[in-house]
């Protein structure tokens, strides 16, 4: 670990070469060239501001163990909530956050050279995360041996792609713990999973992240199926066919939805009167008032309130609608009360609806907790306006010691989360469908402290 006075020196010499950056370059003599010139000239001040966010954040990192430690913390609790004190700063999920942190203790303590070729504009930020994970599975010594062998501050991946540098990384690491990259290949499977993320126009990106063997089967499986369903005389490509397929054997339905709970969020004005104020589902976003419309079946004479009904010509889809209400003048929900120890199932339901994703500011993960703002030991009440919906990681970060959070008298609803250094950042309840949200105006402490 470098001592103080050597991580001033390397980010004063940082400072100095993006100063020189900025001066340097001689420029064309035509509009264009200069332009241009401009734009290399910021792309490698961008690498050089992130080398030196790099020294910046495991410096903090530093303090905030040696802080935690006068605190008397145990040395097992140290470190938490720091990367997530990153990405507020930054402006980034915790994941984010978390994963640049990680980014810049490997870069500063593990890899010099990847770190000066970065503050020197030869690498950006992404091919030097590239580096940093292709040797991740190798101890100290050999990371520090492969960043000495691909010396890219030496110009080593000057007009190298993505793809170069991935197979320069992996073949040095290779070579240098063949045992480690193996194990880390085996390990990989354990990392399975299925994910979900939006698209443009109402559509999703379902992701499976499978071993290969697993991955090509179910792939020729499918392919096998289209390919048949297109000799048959079945006018869908070949992609439609794979899609309904999938969907039609996880589900075990024809359409894939029925049985399935989908919470859409939408005016009354949008259901029954044909406005075209958008309407909001959960787990997703956004979505076309027709869309909804169309989903729910509110078309169909079949349809009443708080009744099932079949909602679609082309699947049996049951509809239950829901009412909320609503603040004429904010559009807030109204609120509910608890007693209860824990929210129950419709105070929770009411504050998914309300809240959408995570609170924490810049996180766009899905609510896994209805938490207590103000916590239930400190006296915090299962109220609407005490509830605030979080990912599970989030929550976990909130309980660390100097962290705290409270609800704020706002037209909407509003929390404010204040972190370990005294900085505080405001989280606003996204606005319903049909309710346009005023700005609130910038707090003097936002960001600060």
């Amino acid at each position: 670990m470098k001592q103080n006075g050597e991580r001033q020196a390397e980010t004063t010499a940082s400072t100095a070469s993006l100063r020189a950056i900025s001066r340097g370059a001689a420029q064309p003599g035509t509009i264009s060239g200069h332009l241009i010139g401009q734009l290399r000239i910021l792309e490698e001040m961008k690498s050089a501001i992130t080398g030196l966010q790099a020294q910046i954040a495991v410096a903090f990192d530093l303090a905030q163990r040696a802080e935690q430690a006068e605190a008397g913390i145990p040395v097992a609790e140290r470190g938490k909530g720091v990367g997530a004190q990153v990405a507020l700063a930054r402006r980034e999920s915790p994941y984010r956050g978390s994963r640049l942190l990680g980014l810049a203790k490997a870069l500063v303590t593990e890899m010099p050279r990847t770190l000066a070729a970065l503050s020197s504009g030869q690498l950006n930020e992404w091919r030097a995360t590239l580096l940093v994970k292709e040797t991740a599975c190798l101890s100290v010594e050999d990371r520090a041996s492969v960043d000495e062998e691909l010396a890219p501050d030496t110009g080593t991946f000057n007009s190298a792609g993505d793809k170069a540098i991935i197979a320069a990384a992996k073949a040095a690491a290779y070579r240098r713990d063949p045992r480690s990259v193996a194990q880390r290949s085996s390990h990989a499977a354990s990392e399975r999973t299925v994910s979900l993320r939006p698209a443009p126009d109402t559509m999703t990106y379902l992701t499976a992240l499978l071993p290969v063997a697993q991955g090509v089967a179910v792939y020729a499986a499918l392919t096998r199926t289209a390919d048949s369903a297109r000799s048959s005389g079945d006018p869908r490509n070949r992609g439609q066919v794979m899609a309904d397929s999938l969907v039609e054997r996880t589900t075990g339905t024809a359409g894939g939805v029925s049985g399935i709970e989908l919470q859409v969020v939408m005016t009354d004005r949008t259901l029954f009167q044909g406005d075209s104020e958008p309407a909001r589902l959960q787990g997703y976003g956004i979505v076309p008032a027709p869309w909804a419309r169309t989903l729910i079946g509110a078309g169909q004479s079949t349809t009443q309130v708080g009744t099932k009904a079949a909602a679609s010509q082309n699947q049996d889809l049951k509809v239950w609608l829901r009412r909320l209400y609503t603040a004429p003048a904010s559009g807030e929900l109204l609120a509910m009360d608890s007693k209860a120890r824990l929210f129950p199932p419709r105070l929770r339901r009411f504050i998914e609806a309300r809240d959408h994703g995570c609170r924490t500011p810049y996180c766009d993960a899905p609510i896994r907790h209805i938490d207590h703002i103000v916590p239930w030991h400190s006296g915090g009440t299962t109220t609407l306006d005490n509830g605030a919906g979080l990912c599970e990681a989030c929550n976990h970060t909130k309980e660390n010691p100097g962290w705290n959070a409270k609800p704020l008298l706002a037209d909407a609803h509003t929390l404010q989360i204040r972190t370990p250094t005294g900085h505080s950042y405001h989280s606003t309840a996204p606005p319903l469908p049909g309710h346009a949200r005023t700005r609130r105006p910038a707090s003097a402490d936002e960001g600060g402290p």
